[in-house]
């Protein structure tokens, strides 16, 4: 089995966002001029081997670029059990921001928060993630982010591993927590901190296997209870392309197990 950590069904509006144009441009690719149909993700899917792939919404300074009720209307259109939601919300009011979480993990069966704090120029230790973070808690799951430099046209600071995903760890022990995309330039700080504390989880969306640094090939390699997972940051990569020579990290059974399934069905519950 093989389930995708991060993975975006994207509105035209979020697509053609100007912030995404260095991804376009290193993909070789232009964003689409129409809403594309589920069936061209789901697709993507089996073309790479993927069974479960978890889709967000996304929410920034401007509003939803993808809504959480877009997201569960993806879902309901794709082929059941394959994709599940993950909520964003506008983190500028955090009551109401606490209100939509609740909402969409109890009434829209939402499986995780994600808020990327480089869209919003905020470290994940800024107040307003606070009561996010103790709500995450409450309903059981995990806060889902993104760690190391910004391949979108936005500062990279917010992404550091030390000292935020370690602080933010420290305050809330029982929050699961998943930096998305490795980590790097930071990686070897993102391996320190995912080993501290017991909660913290790493994707590796955005990145080939070819691209993995070598920190994190030996910690998947040399920790029995790696606590690695597979994402691409789909549409930007398909899961064909990121799991491309996987077999030649010398990956144990046990541990390629863990990193395509295993720690994705025991954080989102699955």
């Amino acid at each position: 089995m093989v389930i995708d950590a991060w993975m975006q069904h994207g509105t035209v509006r979020f697509l053609q966002h100007e912030m995404l144009d260095s991804l376009w441009r290193w993909t070789g690719q232009k964003p689409p001029e129409q809403e594309v149909p589920i069936d061209v993700t789901v697709g993507a899917m089996d073309a790479g081997g993927v069974d479960v792939g978890l889709i967000s919404a996304w929410y920034g300074p401007e509003g939803a670029l993808v809504s959480n009720d877009e997201v569960a209307s993806f879902v309901e259109q794709a082929p059941p059990g394959r994709l599940l939601g993950i909520a964003s919300v506008d983190i500028r009011k955090p009551m109401d921001a606490v209100r939509e979480l609740r909402r969409c993990v109890r009434e829209l069966g939402f499986r995780g928060l994600r808020v990327v704090p480089w869209l919003w120029e905020l470290p994940p230790t800024d107040r307003r993630f606070y009561p996010l973070f103790a709500e995450c808690v409450e309903l059981g799951i995990p806060f889902c982010t993104q760690v190391g430099h910004t391949g979108p046209l936005r500062p990279s600071e917010t992404g550091r591993p030390i000292p935020y995903i370690d602080q933010v760890a420290l305050d809330f022990p029982e929050l699961v927590i998943i930096g998305g995309h490795i980590g790097y330039p930071w990686t070897e700080e993102m391996v320190a901190v995912c080993r501290k504390h017991p909660n913290v989880y790493i994707d590796t969306s955005a990145y080939t296997v070819r691209r993995y640094p070598p920190e994190l090939v030996r910690y998947m390699t040399q920790d029995r209870q790696h606590k690695v997972m597979f994402g691409t940051n789909y549409p930007m990569m398909t899961a064909e392309r990121a799991l491309k020579g996987l077999d030649g990290l010398g990956l144990s059974d046990e541990a390629k197990e863990a990193f395509l399934s295993g720690n994705a069905k025991h954080v989102f519950h699955l």
